[in-house]
């Protein structure tokens, strides 16, 4: 099942707090940059976020996003903005460390 577009603009609504967030379309998925760099996607209408330490104190569950990849975090709270923002800040930058 391809993630709908009605849930991207939603997620994308509830992004809205941070600046340079991007979406590209993938194969009916969506993958999400902040700052140009690659922090999650949106899968089967469900928002997922890439698996690193600074992010683990969210005590998010763990989610595929398709058949043969790696396990992410799955976002169930996206309709606290505030909250969203943490995550994503958190997960960026770590991410942004390791290149």
């Amino acid at each position: 099942m391809a993630t709908t577009k009605e849930y991207r603009d939603f997620v994308l609504e509830q992004l809205n707090l941070l600046d340079n967030i991007t979406c590209k379309s993938m194969m009916g998925e969506y993958l999400l940059y902040y700052n140009n760099i690659l922090f999650g996607g949106i899968y089967d209408d469900r928002l997922l976020v890439k698996i690193v330490d600074s992010n683990k104190k969210y005590n998010m569950q763990e989610s595929i996003p398709y058949d043969g990849a790696k396990p992410m975090y799955l976002v169930d709270d996206i309709d606290n903005q505030e909250f969203l923002k943490e995550i994503v800040i958190d997960t960026c930058k770590e991410l942004s460390n390791k290149k």
